[in-house]
């Protein structure tokens, strides 16, 4: 997500998602398999890196859910306790010294930043050379049964569609944002998750506990009872199972990537190679005639 313009309307609006964030906080615990999911797998990612890193900061909308799953594993040993900072949604939200971090986390936040980019380049200065930055958020399939029936009734009762749900990253290349923002050996792995439902509302309960609803920015249009109940009908329609029960996708990315340093492994230079790529692999060449 790039930068709005000066004359462009934010993307997001930064008091509704703060808003939304306190009200999902005492209703967080019901709802919070997906950002344990997510901080478990950066947690693993840790465990199999073999080096300590003392200062820790956690960019995550719920930090709860990372604390309690490094304390649940080995690495907690080799991992300073992480310092919760509130998540940014903008590279000037995150205020951190140049080279003062070892690890930087985020688990299900970085979603909500228009500016991805500026602000992961921002987080690559904070950290120390051979510093870490981990992060899982959501991606463009998430909650894409709902995103089509709420559009599909919308159009049809009113003639015009509002962003009911939030946009996420669609199909972006997660390495190659990683190095834009000059972060080294970049890693991106995709978990697409399906969850199943009763009903719409219990879908939206959730949504409402985890703090995902859209918080757009400028003037929201109010959700109208018989475009709600068309939705369900629609959502009903398209995605139930046999059983009746309704499927939501939610895509959780992964990406690693670590501030540069002299010591890192580096890719070879073009034409350096020694062995043939038909030759490592056996290939039997026949010239034409």
């Amino acid at each position: 997500m790039t930068p709005p313009s000066p004359t462009q309307a934010r993307l997001f609006d930064p008091a509704r998602r703060a808003a939304r964030l306190r009200r999902s906080r005492p209703l967080f615990a019901g709802a919070d398999f997906l950002h344990r999911r997510a901080a478990t797998g950066l947690v693993e990612s840790l465990e199999a890196i073999l080096r300590d890193f003392p200062t820790v900061v956690d960019l995550s909308p719920h930090p709860a859910a990372f604390a309690d799953a490094l304390a649940a594993s080995d690495a907690a040993e080799r991992i300073g306790a992480p310092r919760a900072l509130p998540a940014p949604m903008a590279p000037a939200d995150l205020e951190l010294e140049p080279g003062s971090v070892d690890l930087i986390v985020s688990v299900l936040g970085l979603h909500w930043v228009e500016d991805l980019p500026g602000l992961m380049a921002q987080a690559r200065r904070a950290l120390k050379p051979d510093g870490l930055f981990l992060a899982a958020l959501f991606g463009g399939s998430t909650l894409t049964e709902l995103r089509q029936a709420l559009t599909s009734a919308e159009l049809e009762i009113t003639g015009g569609a509002s962003a009911r749900v939030s946009p996420f990253a669609d199909g972006f290349d997660g390495a190659a944002l990683l190095q834009r923002a000059g972060l080294a050996l970049p890693v991106c792995d995709v978990d697409r998750v399906t969850v199943r439902y009763g009903d719409p509302v219990s879908l939206m309960k959730d949504l409402r506990a985890m703090g995902e609803t859209a918080v757009p920015g400028g003037p929201i249009r109010p959700l109208r009872r018989d475009v709600l109940i068309r939705a369900a009908e629609i959502y009903a329609g398209r995605f139930s199972g046999a059983d009746g029960r309704l499927t939501a996708t939610f895509e959780l990315v992964f990406l690693s990537g670590w501030a540069p340093h002299e010591g890192q492994q580096k890719p070879l230079p073009r034409g350096s190679a020694k062995v043939r790529l038909a030759d490592a692999f056996g290939v039997v060449e026949h010239k034409g005639d």
